[in-house]
């Protein structure tokens, strides 16, 4: 199969568009979950030797603000940093996976990696994840945080 790469002004931010013969109609199947199991990842700065670094998203485990940067936490317990603001890290994360959500001013979090989460003071909730770490969901938030489990 060949394949061809077009552009158009009318389509938006990270839409395709696949035309196929009628007779390959049995093949959009494969297509679609092939299309499916592309792995998303985030390019981020190792601080030790300041060289950018692709990680897989499904490995993140939380991304936290740090000022005008965020730091990148990865299940396996290494830390990275984003050298993007949270809310422009969160626009781009909403086009491309949708298990990240964010739980407050300074948080996202991978909801494939809550171990467990608690009732909090007020009104918010303890997330705690398969790395150890915890959270706090703010009320704000909330919301958005249950519609995603």
């Amino acid at each position: 199969m060949k394949v061809f790469f077009e552009e158009s002004q009318e389509m938006q931010p990270n839409e395709a568009k696949i035309i196929t013969h009628p007779e390959d109609q049995s093949k959009w199947d494969r297509i679609r979950e092939a299309m499916s199991q592309m792995e998303h990842e985030l390019v981020v700065i190792q601080a030790r030797n300041n060289r950018n670094v692709r990680i897989k998203l499904s490995t993140v485990a939380a991304i936290v603000s740090e000022e005008r940067m965020c730091g990148v936490s990865v299940i396996t317990g290494e830390r990275y940093l984003l050298n993007q603001r949270l809310k422009y890290v969160e626009q781009e994360l909403q086009e491309q996976d949708t298990t990240l959500v964010r739980i407050n001013n300074q948080t996202i979090i991978n909801t494939r990696h809550i171990g467990s989460f608690s009732a909090a003071e007020h009104a918010r909730v303890q997330v705690n994840l398969t790395d150890g770490s915890s959270y706090y969901v703010s009320r704000f938030y909330m919301k958005n945080f249950r519609r995603k489990l």
